[in-house]
């Protein structure tokens, strides 16, 4: 019974080099623009939390990280 059992060898797969990807900038840059020589925010502020607590945005809402309050954004007229 044993003699049709023929072990063959694991042929390893070629381990390539993955590139990898560049990851976003995260920081400063992505809470602030510039325009005309002042500052604009680009996520709104924590209306409980007040200056200082930027909400998250997360596609159809905005959430404060720190109290978790969360604003719902307005649904285009197109879309429903």
């Amino acid at each position: 019974m044993s003699e049709n059992l023929e072990e063959k060898p694991r042929e390893e797969k070629e381990k390539g080099k993955t590139e990898k990807r560049k990851k976003e900038e995260k920081g400063i840059f992505s809470l602030y623009k510039i325009e005309n020589n002042q500052v604009v925010r680009l996520r709104p502020i924590c209306e409980r939390c007040g200056p200082g607590y930027f909400m998250a945005d997360h596609g159809d809402r905005y959430t404060c990280g720190h109290c978790g309050f969360t604003r719902y954004k307005p649904i285009p007229e197109g879309k429903e």
